[in-house]
């Protein structure tokens, strides 16, 4: 680390609740933890959405920064079991954007668009197929919980691959605290997919694990770096030692997270495959030093 590090601009970061002791953060560590806000807001407003029937300005405005309001958010039509594990997703990325703005100041949150246009196109992307009707994500638990496969995992390879440019412990703590929860959000998705592998999607004739690889595949394609992603299903010699078929927890051939870049996670969450071209979840772009750089 060169000293440019500490000086440019010299910032200070809140480590445990407001008015506690403060501590001097390298802006290579505050960078790496303002990124993934983009992503924390995103989840919050999805799960929130669904499960409660408004996003973070019914639960705490404070934290929106006085960021606009998302578009298209509905209360999903849910069974009690999985709007009860929604609810939970919900407060948990609340819980994770607290975390993250007692520890770097943040943004406001960007305009998020968590619509049933957006899930649609991205379902048809990666099926290369028009539905009639189109995908609606707050349709049902199936249609959700397929719309919730294409966000956690995005965001636990960020933090997987922003892990090793983390300088402090302090930083690094707090990362691993939150890829922990976003792992198991995403390990639950998964899991619950999973039972459901073998069924289809009534109106479209297409299986559950079969989607799930297609999404993967378009993360993969938009990511650009090769294969970080996968579905509920593999092909032989794919799964774990290369012995399973069944894939219920995604990792390379050790078993290991894959991890991401800033630059591949935004080609993902735009839907463009290229982080200097803003569109998908994010029509306005995603915020922070490391995006606002990355733009054309």
């Amino acid at each position: 680390m060169d000293n440019d590090e500490w000086a440019r601009p010299p910032y200070r970061g809140y480590f445990g609740p407001p008015g506690g002791s403060m501590m001097m953060l390298p802006q290579s560590d505050v960078d790496l933890l303002e990124f993934p806000l983009n992503l924390e807001y995103l989840e919050t407003e999805f799960f929130c959405w669904a499960a409660l029937g408004y996003g973070l300005d019914g639960i705490n405005a404070n934290l929106t920064g006085g960021g606009p309001p998302s578009i298209g958010g509905q209360s999903a039509s849910l069974s009690p079991f999985i709007r009860d594990i929604a609810t939970q997703f919900c407060y948990q990325e609340v819980g994770h954007l607290r975390a993250i703005k007692q520890t770097v100041r943040g943004f406001p949150r960007p305009l998020i668009d968590i619509s049933t246009a957006n899930f649609g196109k991205i379902v048809e992307t990666a099926l290369n197929m028009t539905l009639d009707p189109p995908f609606n994500p707050y349709e049902n638990s199936v249609n959700f919980l397929i719309a919730s496969y294409i966000l956690p995992y995005v965001g636990l390879t960020g933090y997987v691959g922003a892990n090793p440019k983390l300088i402090t412990p302090e930083a690094r703590k707090l990362l691993a605290g939150l890829l922990g929860v976003e792992s198991a959000q995403d390990a639950v998705i998964r899991t619950l997919l999973y039972e459901r592998g073998m069924s289809h999607l009534a109106s479209y004739g297409v299986g559950v694990a079969e989607l799930t690889a297609q999404i993967s595949e378009l993360r993969n394609e938009l990511g650009r770096r090769g294969v970080k992603d996968e579905g509920l299903v593999v092909g032989p010699g794919q799964g774990a030692e290369g012995v399973t078929l069944g894939n219920v927890i995604a990792g390379d051939r050790l078993s290991l997270a894959y991890d991401r870049t800033p630059e591949e996670i935004l080609g993902i969450v735009y839907g463009t495959g290229n982080p200097s071209q803003h569109g998908g979840f994010f029509p306005q772009g995603a915020d922070g030093r490391i995006a606002r750089s990355l733009v054309a």
